[in-house]
């Protein structure tokens, strides 16, 4: 069953965003990425900021076999594949809504 594991929010300085996020939400940057918030009391969803990255959502997979079949299933209600320059290694799959909004599944054994 896909989560919604990462809120992947535009920022124009990721020092800047990180302070205010992490205050206004209690989450904690992590050490190894600063980029990345979580909350500090339970499990939840994840704050990416990326000055690069457009607004988008991350949708969690266990496993490629469990990304294929959501990413099939996604379809299946309206989703369609985007087309998309992927990394060598990539664990993702961009898709887009009906609406036109992209999201990522991502492949969290990758």
């Amino acid at each position: 069953m896909l989560r919604l594991g990462a809120v992947v929010l535009n920022v124009s300085d990721v020092g800047r965003a990180g302070s205010f996020w992490a205050e206004a939400l209690g989450y904690a940057r992590q050490p190894h990425n600063p980029a990345f918030l979580v909350p500090q009391e339970a499990p939840g969803t994840r704050l990416h900021l990326d000055a690069d990255d457009r607004t988008h959502l991350d949708l969690w997979a266990e496993d490629e076999a469990e990304q294929l079949a959501e990413v099939e299933r996604l379809v299946s209600l309206g989703a369609r594949r985007v087309d998309w320059e992927y990394p060598e290694d990539a664990d993702f799959i961009v898709l887009a809504d009906p609406d036109g909004n992209l999201f990522c599944v991502i492949d969290l054994s990758h």
